[in-house]
């Protein structure tokens, strides 16, 4: 799988959990961190989890490994770690103080297919 695949993938397991606001940012060229965001919001820490727990499931079967996991527990700001593709699932009240897409606003949005 391409990382475009990857993050697209990501995007469609966090929509399948009714998450908000999700978005794909392309990075390359911008940073040595990843190729992709993937950018997304649960409006509880239950919730939260859902997405998180989905997006590894869909990783897990389609045989892409999940290099790292933070943030499950307080489930406020997760990161997953899937290589080149980085996927922050946030708390609607985290993402709005953080606001990631502005700190990124030089990367070029992708429509999630």
């Amino acid at each position: 799988m391409t990382e475009l695949e990857i993050a697209q993938l990501a995007a469609h397991a966090a929509e399948e959990k009714k998450a908000q606001n999700v978005l794909m940012l392309d990075i390359q060229g911008l940073s040595v961190i990843a190729d992709y965001f993937v950018v997304c919001h649960g409006n509880s820490e239950t919730q939260v989890q859902a997405i998180v727990d989905s997006i590894k499931k869909e990783m897990d079967e389609k045989g892409v490994p999940v290099r790292g996991r933070e943030g499950y527990e307080d489930a406020r700001w997760v990161l997953i770690d899937l290589g080149d593709v980085v996927v922050h699932v946030f708390h609607r009240d985290e993402r709005e103080f953080y606001n990631i897409e502005r700190l990124w606003k030089d990367a070029r949005t992708i429509p999630v297919q």
